[in-house]
């Protein structure tokens, strides 16, 4: 199983937690996989052999080197099997570019198995519908096979899906507007699992972390439907058992995870991440205009000093936040990208991101743009430009929406500008009073020097040699902040118990609701 990549860091962030999902996922006639995880080291090509069967997950930004992955597999006589968001989109375009036998589209947990048992029997069929499968269904990640010291932060999901519908993401589409909730009892067995190893750190990697919000559940009790007030209150009530149950795990594990500003209005919810020890969050702002909020259909945020406001709430319940900003909306100017940093520092933001727009596959924004160009497509180097992950990356633009004031390269080099004078050592150096001491005001600094070497470096600038020196920055300083963030491995920890029946009870009568429905 090979998770591709064209930049190779040594050692990683976070761990791609699809690989170890279906490794569990993988039916035990046929052993354990074989992982690789080209964010740390490049495939070997003579590592897989005539017979083998080759999954590859894919997501928009790796596609090409997905397909350059596939072709090298079916060339050497293995199997092909596709998976990942972008597959779901486009299984032609894997069948086509990736040399695929089969696609499996959605969820993978249930559908692997059957493509390999297919693949073993030399007939795989060319598309397998993985849908979405029930919570209950879920497959927990087998950590057992993680290579040792190459991984900062461990990842567990605790549900999929959010009820919104941003016009830039396609979360909403894919993984559903119906939240999809695992039960406490499997997510901290693979907490356990995880700190056992030595893991201190470890995201949750949600589509969003709050998936029932106090105006959901107004919106219900106006419309008098109590099926749905009951049901939302019960995902409410499953996600305060889980953050209990993760304050009475050993006090060094810290927890990071996503969230909707809607959050912030919750004090009793944020109060339960502190206690649960969930120490940052990444919320997506995307704009501080109510103009652009409104234009990403995300105008349930709010802007200005109530924006301001309502970040500052998050630091007073002790959570830190990961801002991300959207640049190159039409209704940005010049003066944007100095208000939104100015707004970030006001805020008190721990850290933040700078994107510049991009019409991401199955999102509304990416519909609007392609049909913009009816029959008259530009091309690059061959490829339409609405089929951009196709073009070579050094040929590849930063900037695919055409705006209404400023060209390319104006957008890429304040956007630049931005993440530059966010991260340069003085602004990092006072962020990072925020620690409660040396070691982890080392750990700020190192990690916040990494993320704006991967993600801002080696993501927008359009100079090959600057990306270069910033991949072999990133490895640099990657090996210090993993020794920064390891834990002595607790072989002996066990989970905590559930002190009460009363989300069990809940969790049925949600089930029986959804049968209702």
């Amino acid at each position: 199983m090979i998770n591709p990549s064209d930049s190779a860091f040594g050692t990683a962030v976070i761990t791609p937690r699809w690989l170890y999902v279906l490794a569990t996922a993988t039916p035990a006639e046929f052993g354990d996989p074989v992982i690789c995880d080209e964010t740390l080291e490049s495939l070997i090509p003579q590592s897989i052999a005539a017979g083998d069967v080759v999954g590859i997950g894919i997501h928009t930004g790796n596609a090409l080197r997905g397909y350059a992955v596939g072709r090298l597999a079916r060339e050497r006589g293995a199997y092909v099997v596709f998976g990942g968001i972008h597959a779901t989109l486009y299984p032609d375009e894997a069948l086509e570019l990736g040399h695929a036998h089969a696609v499996v589209k959605g969820d993978g947990d249930l559908a692997w198995g059957d493509a390999l048992r297919d693949c073993a029997r030399d007939a795989p069929k060319k598309i397998y519908e993985g849908g979405r499968v029930a919570p209950e269904q879920f497959k927990a990640a087998r950590w057992d096979l993680l290579p040792p010291d190459r991984y900062m932060w461990a990842s567990v999901q605790t549900v999929r899906g959010c009820s919104k519908h941003c016009s830039f993401c396609s979360v909403w589409r894919t993984d559903g507007q119906q939240p999809r909730q695992r039960a406490s009892d499997v997510v901290i067995d693979e907490i356990v699992a995880l700190r056992r190893q030595g893991f201190r750190f470890i995201a949750l990697a949600d589509d969003n972390f709050y998936p029932v919000s106090l105006t959901d559940i107004k919106n219900a009790e106006r419309q008098g439907n109590q099926h749905k007030i009951d049901e939302l209150k019960a995902i409410r009530e499953e996600r305060f058992e889980l953050m209990a149950r993760l304050a009475e795990l050993p006090s060094d594990l810290t927890f990071f995870t996503q969230i909707t500003m809607e959050s912030a209005e919750d004090g009793k919810f944020l109060d339960a991440m502190r206690a649960a020890r969930i120490r940052g969050a990444l919320v997506g702002i995307e704009a501080v205009t109510p103009e652009g909020l409104k234009a990403v259909f995300k105008d349930f945020n709010c802007s200005g000093e109530k924006l301001v406001n309502q970040l500052q709430e998050f630091r007073r319940h002790g959570v830190h936040v990961l801002g991300s900003f959207i640049f190159g909306l039409s209704t940005d100017r010049t003066d944007t990208f100095d208000a939104t940093l100015e707004l970030a520092h006001k805020a008190g933001l721990t850290f933040a991101q700078f994107v510049m727009l991009t019409p991401f596959c199955g999102t509304v924004d990416f519909e609007r743009w392609e049909k913009s160009f009816g029959d008259n497509v530009p091309t690059v180097a061959g490829t339409p430009i609405t089929r951009y992950w196709l073009i070579p990356p050094e040929l590849r633009p930063k900037m695919f929406m055409p705006h209404p004031t400023m060209n390319s390269e104006e957008m890429r080099g304040l956007t630049q500008g931005v993440w530059d004078r966010f991260y340069s050592l003085s602004a990092v150096w006072k962020r990072s009073n925020c620690t409660p001491n040396l070691k982890a005001r080392l750990a700020f600094i190192f990690i916040s020097k990494l993320y704006r070497q991967m993600y801002a470096s080696t993501g927008i600038t359009t100079d090959s040699a600057r990306r270069n020196r910033a991949n072999q920055w990133a490895r640099w300083l990657a090996v210090p902040c993993r020794r920064l963030f390891q834990g002595k491995p607790m072989p002996g920890l066990t989970a905590p118990p559930r002190k009460t029946t009363q989300v069990a009870a809940a969790t049925a009568n949600r089930g029986q609701l959804n049968v209702i429905h």
